[in-house]
């Protein structure tokens, strides 16, 4: 008689803990995912259509490739610590030295100027990086 309380305790606990799990899964598998009603629709991304694409000859102004054009500075302040596209030299004032893409020291500068070509660094008093 000793033995058949804590068995059949034992028992019961198990009893209980399946009845939880069966109760859990049953829960899970009664729900249903929401069903979408009508269809989805975009509004349209122009009001008014693209123009027609021009045919004939394109005319391009031509700037020197060595020279800044008119409108664009020398060198610019990096925005977070990264140069723009159009300015890819990074210049550190603190050092002087420049480094252009491709350099082994290019990605993990932090630039304090960014330039357009090696030429405008030079210009500015900043020599290229030996690496």
């Amino acid at each position: 008689m000793r033995q058949f309380f804590p068995r059949l305790l034992r028992l019961l606990k198990i009893a209980v803990l399946v009845g939880l799990v069966v109760g859990v899964v049953k829960a899970i598998r009664g729900r249903r995912p929401p069903e979408a009603t009508g269809e989805a629709r975009w509004p349209p991304l122009a009001e008014e259509p693209a123009p027609a694409p021009r045919s004939g000859p394109v005319a391009f102004a031509e700037t020197p490739a060595d020279e800044p054009a008119a409108n664009e500075a020398a060198w610019v302040e990096p925005v977070d610590g990264v140069c723009p596209v159009s300015h890819p030299v990074k210049g550190k004032a603190g050092s002087g030295i420049y480094h252009v893409p491709g350099g082994a020291s290019y990605d993990r500068t932090v630039p304090e100027r960014c330039y357009v070509s090696p030429e405008a660094a030079e210009a500015d008093g900043f020599r290229r990086a030996k690496r």
